[in-house]
């Protein structure tokens, strides 16, 4: 599928700078990262991935064969700095999107060794090979919302705020954002390497199976008919479909490549201030979009999560022209479709392609 330019120009992308543009896509095997490869593939980019194996098993990279849409899939780990040092070398991308990452907080907790040096080390690695390049090129760190010194308080967070973390995870996401501009500032100023970051809510979409995630524990109550048990149902999140970010990093990455001063540093992409619901909120309304019939108890947790966070996007509004096309009830709606066609043996490449163009197209 090729995204007309028609749709494009609905979200101020520019569809001429994606055609046959050199991308790297690391963590391109994961939810995330297939999602974007997706959305690039359409655009007309020779989209190059870099990642671990799919880490689940289903997993949206194999479901919708991301593969056959890519041109290369290089299966290495983002700490290895010679693997991914050599791949950015035979690339030589002109953009990068860098997803690679340990992205739960409860396996922070299980293996805060593996995720400090993934989402830290791992930045490193892909900055310091990043600064080798000769060429001009505009790098995207994708980090999280918990990146920030999390006050439980009522405000939106915005760029600006400190960074902090209580948990491995979120604190790795600062750090990593804290490496980002140490190289910014240390090396890149008098390159061609233009580097921002990007901090995003909860994304849900259709094709993620992760463990102890919201989303995928729902839909896995629902398909085994199992009553649903969730943990902190009055934790409040910045709930969002993942191609509102992922198109946020694509126009940044547009932008960041003629504007240096402008566009480079950190920005927020997060839903709209209505969509900022409970877990319970969105356990509910899940349901009812998938007529489960299966019930919900609350769970004991066992290790600390934030009971309120939401992100302040004006700057990406005002900057960028991006903001949120699709509400949290219509992210639902798209989630539970996907889920439903891939449980009845759809071809999901195309079921993928048809939620992507019709994101892109939606109007106002």
């Amino acid at each position: 599928m090729v995204i007309q330019q028609g749709t494009m120009e609905s979200l101020e992308m520019n569809r001429a700078f994606w055609q046959d543009k050199r991308v790297l896509v690391t963590g391109h095997t994961g939810f995330k990262g297939s999602w974007a490869s997706l959305m690039l593939s359409g655009f007309g980019a020779q989209v190059h991935g870099f990642s671990l194996n799919p880490p689940t098993t289903p997993s949206l990279f194999e479901v919708a064969n991301v593969q056959s849409r890519i041109k290369s899939s290089n299966i290495a780990d983002i700490r290895d700095y010679d693997e991914i040092s050599a791949v950015v070398r035979a690339i030589n991308p002109e953009v990068i999107l860098h997803f690679a990452a340990q992205s739960l907080v409860h396996t922070s907790y299980d293996d805060p060794v593996g995720t400090y040096a993934t989402n830290i080390m791992g930045t490193v690695n892909l900055l310091e090979s990043a600064r080798q390049l000769d060429g001009e090129c505009a790098v995207i760190n994708v980090t999280s919302d918990k990146c920030y010194e999390n006050r439980e308080w009522l405000w939106s967070y915005r760029e600006n705020e400190p960074m902090g973390g209580y948990d491995p995870y979120s604190s790795s996401k600062g750090c990593s954002e804290l490496v980002t501009a140490a190289y910014r500032n240390s090396f890149l100023a008098d390159t061609g390497i233009k580097l921002a970051s990007a901090r995003a809510g909860n994304v849900i979409g259709g094709g993620d199976w992760a463990e102890n995630r919201l989303v995928p524990d729902i839909l896995s109550a629902h398909d085994n008919n199992k009553t649903l048990e969730i943990r902190n149902p009055v934790a409040i999140r910045p709930w969002q479909h993942v191609l509102e970010p992922v198109a946020g990093y694509l126009i940044l990455a547009e932008k960041l490549s003629s504007d240096r001063k402008q566009y480079e540093g950190a920005w927020n992409f997060g839903p709209s201030e209505e969509d900022v619901r409970t877990v319970k909120w969105i356990a509910e309304q899940l349901h009812t979009c998938l007529s489960s019939k299966t019930g919900i108890n609350t769970k004991e947790h066992v290790f600390h999560e934030a009971k309120l966070l939401k992100l302040d996007s004006s700057k990406a509004k005002m900057q960028l022209g991006w903001k949120p096309k699709w509400d949290v009830g219509t992210a639902l709606q798209k989630t539970a479709e996907w889920h439903l066609a891939c449980r009845a043996g759809s071809d999901m490449l195309q079921v993928c392609n048809d939620q992507i163009a019709s994101y892109l197209g939606q109007d106002e």
